[in-house]
């Protein structure tokens, strides 16, 4: 293997201004009727086979059989895995969409860099949704410094953020920001009535560090929540104990920690939310993480510890009651290199390697059985790209992910189907 010249993730990113104000989107392979190719037909390594859509539309999410995509001013929902797309609406500020999601009835959820949108007609039409706080006044957006610059409120790092419960699905996300785009505060959304409202499940400190602020240079974030962070990294659910985890990042500082464990609980009666600290580290510890996911009762996450060494690194299991107790976590595989993303589904396990953080220009770590055994493979064919939002399989049995180029700058979309 060839080691290619490392970059440091932070100052990488903060040198990435060409696309800060928004989102880029590739300009070729312009997607059309197409001839559906033999699985044969794709590349492949001995694991799995690989593909990469056309461009336009850029396919940002999918579910079952239905994907939803965007192009500059165009929005798009395909019927039949992403291979045509007869369902389409002029929506002008579509390349700063950065947050989508297709619910289980057919609604569609979607989030530009500071406005929710919801359609329940298949695109024929959209509606803006307004948050709201969890006595259902509204949340707005703040008015930033820089109105170029308005901050990234949805986005998210995770590509699975519904779950049944109670045969009823629950959308739960916490947005990654504060990195490019501008400054936002941090939350964890959710949404009980398939979009139609969004509230907020629960709202960050001021971070007294980074000083996030808006205009008039009001500090972003809760006032009376002492807990602040950067950003989300990953929410998720175990249905055996219904409740809800979720991990913060990133920095260490005199008087407290970005890098937090919370477990929520949800009362649906209430509609209402209860969430407590459960464990704070630094952040090369393995609690500076994300890609949580539980399969049997069981907590699976990754570590994207960082900054001085040693770096305590690996991914990870434990029950959950363990999840402070690193004694009594079982380390599964050691990617070696800082990772975040990561989901499980039919008991294979998909992650992926932060390409200026490692080796390898996409690096795939794969698991066909749970962590029994461990495959990784480096994708050379797209240059520098690190995989985020991996979402279930569609029907014809395909992962989708976004590429970012470096950590968050979009790329392309890309399809992975296990062999």
């Amino acid at each position: 293997m060839t080691i290619k010249q490392r970059f440091n993730r932070r100052s990488f990113l903060g040198a990435a201004t060409a696309v800060a104000g928004g989102l880029l989107l590739p300009s070729t392979r312009v997607a059309g009727a197409r001839k559906r190719e033999n699985t044969g037909s794709y590349p492949a390594t001995n694991n799995f086979w690989y593909r990469m859509p056309p461009a336009i539309p850029y396919i940002d999410n999918q579910r079952g059989n239905k994907s939803f995509g965007f192009s500059e001013n165009t929005i798009f929902l395909s019927e039949d895995n992403s291979h045509t797309w007869p369902h389409r609406a002029s929506f002008p500020d579509a390349r700063n969409i950065t947050f989508s999601h297709i619910f289980e009835n057919g609604n569609i959820l979607f989030g530009t860099r500071t406005g929710l949108y919801l359609s329940t007609d298949n695109l024929g039409s959209y509606n803006e949704i307004t948050m709201k706080y969890p006595d259902g006044s509204d949340y707005l957006p703040h008015t930033p410094r820089d109105p170029n610059l308005p901050g990234w409120y949805f986005m998210t790092l995770d590509g699975v953020n519904s779950w049944k419960i109670d045969g009823k699905e629950m959308l739960v996300w916490g947005n990654y920001c504060n990195v490019v785009g501008g400054h936002s505060p941090i939350n964890i959304y959710y949404s009980n009535d398939n979009g139609l409202t969004v509230k907020i499940a629960y709202s960050f400190g001021q971070n007294p560090y980074r000083k996030y602020a808006d205009a008039s240079g009001n500090l972003l974030g809760d006032p009376e929540n002492p807990v602040f962070c950067r950003h989300v990294h990953s929410v998720s659910y175990n249905p055996v104990e219904n409740a809800f985890y979720a991990c913060t990042g990133d920095g260490d500082y005199p008087t407290g920690y970005e890098c937090h464990w919370l477990r929520g609980t949800y009362d649906a009666a209430n509609d209402s939310w209860d969430w407590n600290v459960i464990v704070s580290d630094r952040l090369n510890s393995r609690y500076k993480s994300g890609g949580i996911n539980f399969v049997d009762g069981k907590v699976y996450w990754i570590s994207d510890a960082n900054g001085p060494e040693p770096h305590d690194r690996g991914l990870f299991r434990c029950d959950p009651a363990d999840i402070p107790n690193p004694d009594r976590h079982t380390m599964l595989f050691n990617p070696r290199y800082e990772c975040g993303i990561m989901t499980i589904q039919d008991n294979m396990i998909l992650a992926g390697q932060i390409a200026v953080a490692s080796p390898f220009n996409l690096g795939i770590i794969f698991s066909p059985d749970l962590g029994k055994t461990w495959v990784e493979d480096d994708l050379k064919d797209y240059g520098l790209r690190t995989p985020v939002r991996i979402n279930k399989m569609n029907d014809e049995g395909w992962f989708r992910f976004d590429l970012r180029t470096g950590w968050i700058d979009r790329a392309e979309a890309m399809f992975l189907k296990p062999r």
